[in-house]
């Protein structure tokens, strides 16, 4: 898998995670845990994302 298709796959996970984050929020019967799981996970992907971007940078100089 190239650099690139592997960001396009991580950005489709993260816009994923931040609509079931939003769903979740909305459902007031949604655990805590499950909301801060999400956020994690949210979290997790955004940085997987930022260092192949700041890598794929680096390689392009």
């Amino acid at each position: 898998m190239t650099i690139q298709a592997h960001l396009v796959e991580l950005e489709r996970k993260h816009k994923l995670l931040e609509n079931e984050l939003h769903e979740a929020l909305v459902h007031l019967s949604t655990d805590d845990l499950q909301i801060v799981e999400l956020k994690r996970r949210k979290l997790m992907v955004k940085d997987q994302i930022e260092r192949l971007k700041h890598g794929s940078d680096d390689t392009l100089h």
